[in-house]
C-alpha cells in the first residue's frame, strides 16, 4: 500500500507513549503533555525524583497546553551502578574546554546579567515600598486594573529605543579553530561540606539522599541553610513536584506551615513559571498562575502573585491597550485621587498582564534590541545584482537580492529550499565577503557543506558559538563574519537566539532560514515564528517544491491536508498494526528485514521515529527490542556496549545521534558524526539513551535515508500537524508508518494545529524603532 488511508484499522492502544505514563528521565528532551498522577500520592518528601537524570523538557506540539495545570509524573530512582569501568585505577586527564561547555558558559554569561539585575533588589521589600521607576507604576497599575479601578492604558509609557550601534566589523579575522575531540561538560562541583549539609536537611526532611548535589546546584553552597530556613526552594531542583515540596517542609516546619506560606506561594509561582518554560512559554498570563495557585489550595492567588512580584520572583508586564493617555484638547483633564487622568469613554484594546522569570524577559528584551541593531547598521545600498543574475533558481536569486539590502532576513521554506541558502552562502563568498551557514545538527552541516562545496562555510550553531568551528572571534568579542545564514531557525530558543545576535558586530547581516511547518524549539520561545509575525524585517518564501511522493506528502500535510500519493518505487509505505506490541514487531522487521532488502538501505541508516518516550511503543520499549535485534549484548558499560545507537544530550535541548566505540577510567567513548566525544562516568546515566529510536522533536533538523514512523493506538493524543509534519519528512529515500492510530491521524492534519505559545518578542520587535525595516 502506498497511500495513507485515513480508514486504515487500528485499535490497539494500552498506554499513553508521551511520558504521561513516565518519568521525564530520557535522554534529550522530554515531551511533556498532561501529567498523569505519580506513583504515589506524593504526601511525603520521601517519594521525591531524583532528577540527576532529568533533561532539558522539550514541549509536544500535540498537548503543549499551559504548564500552570500540569505536573511532571516522576518516580524515584536509586543512582546507577555506573559503568564497568569505574572499578579501574587510570587518572582522568583533565578534559579540554569542549563545544558543549563553551555553549554553556556563553549562556552563563548572559544570565550574570540576571544576577546582577537581582542584586539591586536584594533588600527586603515590603508591600512593593521598595519598588521604584517601572517596576512601582507595573506593580500600580496591575493592582488597579484587576480591581477594575483602572485600564493599563493610563499607566505604561512607551518602549525605551534600541540600544544605539556599539561595534564595527573589522576587516580582517581569526584564522578558523581546529576542532579537537570533546569531553562532555561535567557537573559543576559541589564542596563536600555542602553536601554533608544538604543531606542532613534532606534526611531529616524524609527526602532521598541523592537529591542532595542537583540541590547544591540549583541552590549553591548555602543550599542546607536555605533548604531548612525555606523547605519549598525544593521546587527549585529539576523532577520535584509541589505536593513532595509540601511534605518535605511539613516534616521539617510541623504545624508552623501551611498552603498560604508566603514561602510556599513564593515558590510555587516560580515553579508554574518554570513548567511554563519547559512547555515553551516565556511568559503566562497572571490568570493561569492564579488558578495553578488556587488549584493547590492558595486561598487568595491574587495576593500570591502580588507577593512573588514584589519578591522578585516573577516579572510582571502589560500587553495591549494604549501606551500612553490622550490628552485633552485643552490639555488639562481634572486628574482622579491618584493624580492619573482617567481614561476616555471608547474602550480600548484590551489589557492583558503577562508573568515571566527574569531570564527569559532579559534574554527576549535583549535580543528584540539585537535584532533592531543589525536592521539598522547593515550597509544597505551594497550592489549583488551579478551574483543574483547567476543564481541557481529564482528563489535563491530574491534571497540574495533581499538580503544585499538588508541586514535581518527571514527565509522560509521546505527540504529543497536549503539549497537556497547555501547559494547565497556562495555568492556573498565570491564578493569577498566573511559568509557563513549554522545548522542546528552535525546531519545539518554536512547537508550544507555538500550544497555549497566548501566544507569550511558550514558549522553547527554549538560550533559556532563554542569556537570550536567557524571563523572565531575579532578582537571586540564579535564573531569575525559579515553574513551568518542560521538553517534549522524554528529551533532557535530565545536564550541561544539572544547569546547568537550579541555575538554578531554592527554591520553583520542575518538570515534566519527555517520550515515554519516543523515542531517548534527544545527550549523556551518562538524565536523564528515571533519574527515572521511581527514583520519588521524582508522575508523571502521559497517557490521550490520539495520533489518526490515523501515531499508530495509532506507538503500537503503542511496545509493541513493528508493526500493519497502515488509511490511506484514504494517511497512510501502504510503498515497497518491493531495494537502496540504489534506495532514493535513490524518495527523491528521493517529496520532489520524489510527496508534493507528492498531498498537497500543498512540498518544503521534507518531512524525510527515515535510519539513519546513512555508506553507500551515509547523510544524505550522500541530501543530495547531493537537493541535485542541489532546489537545484543550484556550492557558492559552502563547499560551500553561498542556499536550501540545512542543519542548524547551535551546541554539542554541539544540531542546529538551518536554511536558507542568503547569505555575506559575517562568514560564512555561516542563516535558522533565523526567527532569523537567522551562522556564522563558520573554523565553518562543522565544524558545517553539508546537512538534506534527517537522522539520528532530529537529527530528535528535532522534527515535519514530511511524513516519509520510508529504510530500505535495510544499515540492519538499526541499527535498535532507539526508533529506529523516534522516525523514524515525524516526520511529522504523511503517512509514507512507504522499505522495503528486510524482517523486521528488526518483529524491531527486537518484539525489539530501548533500549540500557541505565549511569548513577548513578537510586541517588543514591533514597538521598537526599526525605520529601514521593510514593512
Amino acid at each position: 500500500m502506498t497511500a495513507l488511508p485515513g480508514e486504515t484499522p487500528g485499535t490497539g492502544g494500552t498506554d499513553t507513549p508521551q511520558d504521561a505514563v513516565s518519568p521525564p528521565d530520557e535522554a534529550g528532551a522530554q515531551e511533556p503533555t498532561a501529567d498523569a498522577d505519580p506513583a504515589s500520592d506524593g504526601a511525603g518528601a520521601a517519594e521525591v525524583v531524583d532528577p540527576a537524570s532529568t533533561e532539558a523538557a522539550e514541549p509536544d506540539a500535540g498537548a503543549e497546553a499551559e504548564a500552570a495545570s500540569t505536573e511532571g509524573a516522576t518516580e524515584a530512582k536509586a543512582p546507577s551502578a555506573g559503568t564497568e569501568a569505574a572499578s579501574t585505577d587510570a587518572a582522568s586527564p583533565a578534559p579540554e574546554l569542549s563545544e558543549a561547555q563553551a555553549e554553556l558558559a556563553a549562556q552563563r554569561e548572559l544570565r550574570e546579567r540576571i544576577e546582577q539585575r537581582k542584586a539591586a533588589k536584594a533588600a527586603p521589600i515590603a508591600a512593593g515600598a521598595g519598588l521604584s521607576g517601572t517596576a512601582a507604576d507595573l506593580l500600580a497599575a496591575v493592582r488597579a486594573v484587576e480591581s477594575g479601578e483602572k485600564t493599563g492604558s493610563a499607566f505604561f509609557a512607551s518602549p525605551a529605543p534600541a540600544q544605539a550601534p556599539r561595534r564595527t566589523a573589522p576587516a580582517a579575522a581569526q584564522p578558523p579553530r581546529t576542532p579537537a575531540p570533546q569531553a562532555a561538560p561535567a557537573p559543576q562541583s559541589a564542596s563536600p561540606e555542602a553536601l554533608d549539609a544538604v543531606r542532613a536537611v534532606l534526611v531529616e526532611g524524609g527526602a532521598p539522599e541523592a537529591l542532595a548535589r542537583p540541590a547544591v546546584g540549583a541552590l549553591g553552597e548555602q543550599a542546607g541553610e536555605l533548604l531548612r530556613t525555606d523547605p519549598w526552594q525544593l521546587l527549585a531542583v529539576p523532577g520535584v513536584r509541589p505536593e513532595q515540596a509540601d511534605g518535605f517542609a511539613r516534616a521539617l516546619l510541623g504545624a508552623d506551615c501551611g498552603p498560604d506560606d508566603g514561602r510556599r506561594t513564593a515558590a510555587l509561582v516560580g515553579w508554574v513559571l518554570e513548567r511554563a518554560a519547559l512547555q515553551g512559554h516565556t511568559a503566562l498570563d497572571a490568570e493561569a498562575v492564579r488558578a495553578a495557585l488556587a488549584e493547590r489550595a492558595v486561598s487568595d492567588p491574587d495576593a500570591a502573585v502580588l507577593e512573588a512580584v514584589e519578591e522578585g520572583v516573577a516579572l510582571l508586564f502589560q500587553e495591549g491597550g494604549d501606551e500612553e493617555p490622550e490628552e485633552t484638547e485643552a490639555g488639562a483633564e481634572e486628574t482622579d485621587e491618584g493624580g492619573l487622568a482617567p481614561d476616555a469613554d471608547a474602550p480600548g484594546e484590551p489589557v492583558r498582564i503577562l508573568l515571566g522569570l527574569d531570564r527569559y524577559a532579559l534574554a527576549e528584551e535583549s535580543l528584540a534590541d539585537g535584532l533592531a541593531r543589525l536592521v539598522n547598521t547593515c550597509e544597505k545600498a551594497a550592489d549583488w545584482a551579478e551574483a543574483a543574475a547567476a543564481a541557481p533558481s529564482p528563489s535563491a536569486a530574491e534571497l540574495i537580492r533581499t538580503t544585499a539590502a538588508a541586514g535581518l532576513v527571514a527565509h522560509s521554506g521546505g527540504e529543497a529550499a536549503r539549497a537556497e541558502p547555501a547559494a547565497l552562502i556562495a555568492a556573498a563568498r565570491g564578493l569577498g565577503l566573511r559568509a557563513f551557514g549554522a545548522a542546528h545538527s552535525e546531519d545539518g552541516r554536512r547537508r550544507l557543506s555538500a550544497a555549497t562545496g566548501d566544507p569550511d562555510t558550514a558549522v553547527t550553531l554549538a560550533g559556532l558559538l563554542s569556537g570550536a568551528q567557524g571563523p572565531g572571534r575579532d578582537e571586540d568579542g564579535a564573531l569575525a563574519l559579515d553574513l551568518l545564514v542560521v538553517l534549522d531557525a524554528p529551533q532557535l530558543d530565545v536564550e541561544g537566539a539572544a547569546v547568537l545576535v550579541e555575538a554578531l558586530a554592527d554591520g553583520a547581516r542575518l538570515v534566519l532560514s527555517g520550515d515554519p511547518g516543523v515542531l517548534g524549539s527544545a527550549g523556551a520561545g518562538r524565536v523564528f515564528a515571533d519574527v515572521l509575525a511581527a514583520r519588521t524585517c524582508p522575508q523571502v518564501v521559497s517557490r521550490t517544491p520539495d520533489p518526490g511522493p515523501i515531499g508530495e506528502l509532506v507538503s500537503g500535510i503542511g496545509i493541513g491536508e493528508l493526500n493519497q500519493v502515488d509511490a511506484p518505487g514504494k517511497e512510501v509505505v502504510i503498515v497497518p498494526v491493531r495494537d502496540a506490541g504489534e506495532a514493535v514487531h513490524r518495527t523491528v522487521q521493517l529496520v532489520a528485514d524489510s527496508v534493507p532488502r528492498a531498498f537497500s538501505i543498512p540498518a544503521d541508516e534507518t531512524q525510527v521515529i515515535t510519539v513519546g518516550h513512555g508506553g507500551a511503543a515509547g523510544t524505550r520499549v522500541l530501543n530495547e527490542a531493537l537493541k535485542q535485534r541489532l546489537n545484543p549484548g550484556p550492557g558492559r558499560f552502563g547499560g551500553f556496549d561498542p556499536g550501540d545507537r545512542v543519542v548524547h544530550v551535551p546541554a539542554p535541548g541539544r540531542a546529538v545521534p551518536g554511536v558507542v566505540r568503547s569505555a575506559d577510567a575517562e568514560g564512555l567513548h561516542l563516535d558522533c558524526g565523526g567527532v569523537p566525544v567522551v562522556v564522563p562516568q558520573e554523565r553518562v546515566e543522565s544524558s545517553v539513551r539508546h537512538g534506534w529510536a527517537l522522539s520528532a522533536h530529537q529527530a528535528a533538523g535532522m534527515r535519514w535515508p530511511a524513516a519509520v514512523v510508529v504510530l500505535p493506538g495510544d499515540a492519538a493524543q499526541g499527535l498535532s500537524r507539526p508533529w506529523v509534519y516534522t516525523a514524515f519528512g525524516r526520511g529522504e529515500r523511503h517512509l514507512s508508518v507504522v499505522h495503528g492510530v486510524d482517523q486521528a491521524l488526518p483529524h491531527a492534519v486537518a484539525q489539530v494545529p501548533a500549540q500557541e505559545r505565549t511569548t513577548r518578542l513578537r510586541p517588543l520587535l514591533e514597538a521598537l524603532p526599526t525605520p529601514d525595516a521593510a514593512s
